[in-house]
């Protein structure tokens, strides 16, 4: 399994609308061949960190989210939210297998 974890810092302004449009992004995902996971976490400490778990059955997999309509319009809209770039950190999933 391909699991990416990616870390976003959101301006403050923003966790709303990022909120609202992270919604969109995983219940499209969800639905796409190879979907494992697509989470949504916020932190409990600071409700403008985010962390989007994305299990996908294969990078091959993970890569085709990214060619997705609704990854783009995610990407685009979140663009301005950020306080600061995301950053992806890949992991191999081990169990479950």
């Amino acid at each position: 399994m391909h699991v990416t974890l990616v870390h976003v810092h959101v301006k403050t302004e923003s966790i709303e609308a990022f909120i609202a449009a992270c919604k969109a992004n995983h219940e499209n995902s969800t639905q796409e061949p190879g979907n494992r996971r697509f989470d949504i976490l916020q932190s409990s400490n600071d409700p403008s960190r985010f962390v989007l778990y994305e299990a996908y059955a294969s990078a091959e997999d993970a890569a085709a989210h990214k060619q997705t309509a609704h990854y783009a319009a995610w990407r685009d809209t979140v663009a301005e939210m950020m306080a600061e770039p995301r950053q992806g950190v890949g992991y191999n999933g081990l169990f479950p297998a």
